[in-house]
Order: C-alpha cells, then structure tokens, then sequence
C-alpha cells in the first residue's frame, strides 16, 4: 500500500507518516535511564525508612510513659515494641489488597489510596492522646493507626525497584541494586537528629506532652510528598508502557504462592541477617542504653548517627564489590562476617560506653555492606508474570520473619537471660541467609 507525505521544502526530508511517528516515539519513550528510575526507588525508600525509625525511635524514648505508664520502664518498653511489630504483620495483607485494587481499578488509585491511608494513620498517631487522657482506648488507637501504617505501606509498592533492577546494565547491576538501599541510613539519620535535638533542647516533660509530636508531624508531610511525587512518576505514559513492557503487572496471590512458592520463602530468607543486624544496631541499642547505661541518650543518638554515615559508605562499597564477586557471594560473605560478629556483641554491649559504641559504628559498617545487597536478591527467580507482585510480597515477609519482633525479642531475652542471646538471635539470621542462598540456584554471578 502506498502512503503519502505532505511536500516539504526543497533539501528537507518527507514527513513519515502518522503511524510510523507514533511508533518511533513510543520506542524513544521505552528507553528510561536507570538513574531515573533509581531517583524514584530512592524517594520512596527513603520516606519508608523515615517513618519506619520515628516510630522505632519513639517506642524507646516516649510510648512506654505516654501510653503505658502504669508499667514498670522495661515491660512498657515491651508492650511498645508489640505495637511496633503490627505494621509489619499488616503489610502482606496490604500488598494482597493493594494489587486486587490495582487490577480492577489501575496503579494510580492503588497509589492514591494508599497515600491517604498512610498520611491518615501519621497525623493519628500525631494528634492521639496518651494513657493519662484516654485509658485503655488510647492504645487501642494507637495499634489500630500502627497496624493502618502496615496496610498503607504494602499497597505504596510501585514495581519501581523491579524495573530498576531489570533496567540496569548487567555489569552494573550490583551498583544499581544499592542505590535505593541508601534511603535507610538517610531515613535514620534524619530521624535521629530530630529526636535528639528535641531530646536535647526541651525539658523532658515537654518533650513527652508535645514536643515527640512533632517528629510525626515531619512524617506525614514527608510520606505524603514522596507518595505524592512517587505517583506522578508512575503515572506516566513512559512509566506505565515500561512497566507493562516488563510484565510488571499484578497477579493472583493465591495463583503466585501455588505457583512460585518455593521463591517466596527463599526471599523471604536470603537477606534474614541483613534485617536482625538491622534492628539490633538502630532500636534494640538505644532501649538497652535507655534501661541499662549511664551513657546519655543524646550522645548515644550522635554516635548512631555517625554510624548512619559509615552504613552509607558500607551501602556504596557493597555495590562496587558485588560487581566483582557477584551478589550471591557478597549476601554469603556477609552473612558469615556477621555470624562472626554476633560472638562479639554481648561482651561489647556490655563493655561500657566505649564498647558500645564500638558495637554500633562496627555493626553499622557490616550493615551496610550487606544490607546494600539485600533488596530484590532472588527477584530474578519469578517467572516474569510473577515478578510484581513476587518482589512485593517476598520485601514483606523479609521484614516480617527478620524485623518485626526484632526488637522485642532481643530486649526480653536480653533483660531476662542476659545478653549472650543478642548473639543467638543474630547467628539465626546469618544461618537462614546462608541456608537460602545454598537453595537458591537462580542467584548467578552477575
């Protein structure tokens, strides 16, 4: 068939025609530079941590006298961390619900909905009375605004990290892997520097009526705005053909774990001492100084601070390493290096301020370098029609089986037992990633 072209100038070139226009342009457009992506992995990644540490850091230093003050400091202390693990028992049924809306409704209502649900249940937990106000209903809020949170973040799953990793150029791919991982040492840090200088800068009355309130105040605008910003970027014509390019589209839950079952639970096991490192290094800490040090809870604050900044170059290096050696090694190495330093934690936690924090600028050194590589390990095992909602789900029950009773377990093994089982709990961690990765024989040298 023949086609036609307007007439152009003399020397110029014919127009091609419509069809053809349309076509090259959708192919210009499908070429998105992994940065990019990596810039969207990064906001959202470094929102989550925020929030995700101004409720850790809140469980130690406020919730056990605001909400149970009619416990002695280590059981409230407790109770907390139990209301702190809800979000992460929450989050699976988030990315359940979150990809039946998707499917029916579209990613942009998934994302929309989730934003609210998130800015609702922060600014709740930022206006919410303590005991002394409401009693028992109090709490009961507070679980329900916590576990609110769990919901929200398991439907905030934008497929961004997926399209990164596949985008990323093969010999690249370990350096790719860690950028979104340096939201959690920007998530903390930040989070850390605005309780401490609150902590430092207001009586400790004040600090407990109004002055914690603000840290979530600065959580719900953060989330709203990266959620916010996430969305638009999603939205996009390029994004939305790139995505469906990739088949990172939501499936069938229920089809995914008959289906890819063996895969989730590899996930969901192959960066466990990355995430028990992860929580005895920022929240466990800081209540065991809180309950048991002299040593001041501003300057402890400080020093994990320093160690966010050493966790960072640990997240950096981790890239350059895993490029050489592969990501399989680099998880396996560091998993044994931390099964090692788990025989070291109770004698430096219990070696007085300058073992403490050697425990924590050394701990954060190792997890960075694992931690760096931990996202999206085995995301490659999915069949591509499962990749979606497989990097999802296995995100979700990573936290859950190593973050979500961290703390709680940690702290009441410690008070009761000694510390001795900070080790145990940490060897566990070292011994599942290290038993997964034996199993998993998709992770290839890349």
């Amino acid at each position: 068939m023949t086609t036609t072209s307007s007439i152009s100038p003399q020397g110029a070139q014919p127009v091609p025609n419509t069809s053809e226009n349309a076509a090259r342009q959708g192919d210009e457009h499908s070429h998105i530079a992994p940065g990019e992506i990596a810039v969207g992995v990064i906001i959202g990644r470094a929102s989550e941590y925020f929030d995700f540490f101004v409720y850790g850091i809140a469980s130690v230093l406020v919730f056990p006298a605001v909400f149970f003050p009619f416990e002695a400091r280590l059981e409230g202390t407790l109770y907390a961390f139990v209301v702190f693990s809800f979000a992460f028992l929450a989050r699976p049924f988030g990315t359940v619900i979150s990809m039946a809306i998707q499917r029916r409704f579209g990613r942009e209502a998934k994302l929309t909905i989730a934003l609210f649900v998130l800015g609702t249940s922060t600014a709740g937990i930022a206006f919410l009375p303590g005991y002394a106000s409401l009693g028992f209903t109090s709490i009961v809020l507070l679980s329900v605004f916590r576990f609110a949170q769990g919901l929200a973040l398991g439907g905030s799953w934008d497929g961004l990290p997926s399209l990164l990793a596949l985008n990323a150029p093969e010999n690249r791919r370990g350096w790719y892997a860690m950028l979104g991982q340096l939201g959690a040492p920007l998530g903390f840090f930040v989070a850390s520097a605005l309780f401490a200088y609150l902590y430092a800068n207001l009586p400790l009355k004040d600090f407990l009526d109004w002055g914690w309130r603000y840290t979530f105040y600065v959580a719900f605008a953060i989330n709203v705005v990266a959620l916010f910003a996430r969305l638009r970027l999603v939205a996009t014509e390029e994004y939305s053909r790139l995505l469906e390019e990739r088949e990172l589209q939501p499936t069938s839950v229920v089809e995914l774990a008959r289906s890819q079952g063996a895969n989730l639970l590899i996930g969901a096991f192959a960066a466990l001492a990355s995430y028990a490192l992860f929580h005895l290094i920022t929240v466990f800490p800081l209540s065991w100084i809180t309950l048991y040090s002299d040593q001041s809870i501003t300057e402890f604050l400080v020093v994990q601070m320093i160690g966010a900044v050493f966790c960072a170059g640990g997240i950096v290096a981790s890239g350059l390493v895993a490029d050489r050696v592969g990501r399989r090694f680099t998880l396996g190495g560091l998993a044994a290096m931390i099964a090692v330093f788990s025989g070291f934690a109770p004698t430096l936690l219990d070696g007085g301020r300058l073992g403490q924090d050697i425990f924590i600028l050394l701990g954060f050194v190792l997890l960075g370098l694992s931690y760096g590589q931990a996202a999206g390990a085995v995301t490659s095992n999915f069949e591509p029609k499962y990749r979606y909602t497989g990097a999802a789900l296995t995100a979700d029950l990573a936290w859950l089986i190593g973050a979500a009773f961290a703390p709680l377990v940690a702290l009441g093994l410690s008070a009761n037992f000694g510390l001795a089982y900070v080790s145990v709990y940490l060897l566990s961690g070292a011994v599942g990633t290290l038993a997964a990765l034996g199993l998993n024989r998709a992770l290839v040298r890349d």
